[in-house]
């Protein structure tokens, strides 16, 4: 992947087609900012995949972490790794 491009949401709507072009073919990201501010990301989706499968992946050696660390610990007032992780995905 190619070191990210940034450029403000007026030019990104000017050339909207050659940005996407931009990431799937030269695995170019582009920050989109507003006023200055970073806003948000354009990725290829295969790298958006690929992003949120190691996200989840992580999260899961996360959980399985706590609950080996619980266990470990005993099990008063520990929780099951399905309760643990709805009230993970509910706080968020």
């Amino acid at each position: 992947m190619s070191e990210p491009v940034t450029e403000s949401m007026a030019e990104v709507r000017k050339h909207l087609a050659d940005v996407i072009d931009r990431a799937r073919r030269d695995e170019t990201p582009t920050i989109i900012t507003r006023r200055g501010k970073s806003e948000a990301i354009l990725v290829d989706i295969d790298e958006y995949r690929r992003l949120r499968e190691a996200a989840d992946r992580y999260e899961d050696e996360w959980l399985n972490r706590l609950a080996d660390k619980a266990e470990a610990e005993g099990t008063d007032g520990s929780v099951s790794l399905e309760e643990m992780a709805a009230l993970l995905r509910s706080a968020n």
